[in-house]
């Protein structure tokens, strides 16, 4: 099996490694006694640190297939198409795999300060970098010029996470209203693995689209040797 044919196969696992990680840190936040923040699930010290860690390494992880195995995306949007967007998620991919394994100290303090640590520092820079290179491939994909329905889908998600993820980053910003905020930060979280899961499904199903294609395109064509002289000629023209 070439390469090539292995593509499709390899966005289809990044869907189903995006499942596993949300349900992971689902399931984290659902065990939690107290309402929390997503990367207070894996701070030192907490329970659930574990699961999140695994759920965060999924997210990671798929995230990296889907920048190898999808197929060349077009942004119309000039300044969209700075850089491929292939190459943004695999950025995105590498800070959230740092992030899922440098976690947060207890209570996830901001690094400023007297709470300043290196590792809470590390945590919340790949933490920040990882969401806003999602965030701008969600953008890339919405103006994208071939997939006009998850472009429309990528930009709802869009706007969903970043008024979503604002309200909470401000709330926790001010430490007020952290119950609201947590559930506001997962939702965000939740929306865009679900973007992620439905873009490497949408961009599997074209793969294998044109892998039927390319596969049945020689058949479908007459040779000259097989048809009469007329029919030949006409290919010929």
């Amino acid at each position: 099996m070439t390469i090539a044919a292995l593509r499709p196969w390899g966005l289809v696992l990044a869907a189903l490694a995006t499942t596993a990680g949300l349900t992971l840190i689902w399931v984290a936040r659902l065990s939690a006694d107290r309402y929390l923040y997503v990367s207070e699930l894996g701070a030192t010290g907490e329970p659930t640190a574990e699961v999140f860690r695994w759920g965060m390494t999924l997210v990671a992880a798929s995230a990296a297939l889907v920048a190898l195995c999808a197929p060349r995306l077009h942004p119309r949007v000039r300044w969209l198409a700075v850089a491929p967007p292939a190459v943004v998620l695999g950025g995105a991919a590498v800070a959230f795999g740092i992030a899922s394994q440098v976690t947060c100290t207890y209570g996830c303090p901001l690094p400023v300060g007297p709470a300043f640590t290196w590792q809470d520092l590390v945590h919340t820079v790949c933490a920040v970098i990882g969401f806003a290179g999602a965030a701008f491939v969600m953008l890339q994909v919405s103006v994208d010029r071939r997939f006009t329905g998850l472009a429309r889908f990528s930009m709802s998600a869009a706007i969903a996470v970043a008024v979503i993820a604002g309200v909470g980053g401000l709330l926790s910003l001010l430490r007020f209203g952290t119950q609201v905020g947590g559930i506001l930060e997962l939702v965000a979280t939740t929306i865009a693995l679900a973007w992620l899961a439905t873009l490497a499904l949408v961009l599997a199903a074209a793969e294998f689209r044109a892998g039927r294609h390319a596969s049945e395109s020689p058949q479908d064509q007459p040779s000259h040797s097989a048809t009469p002289p007329r029919v030949a000629a006409t290919y010929a023209e």
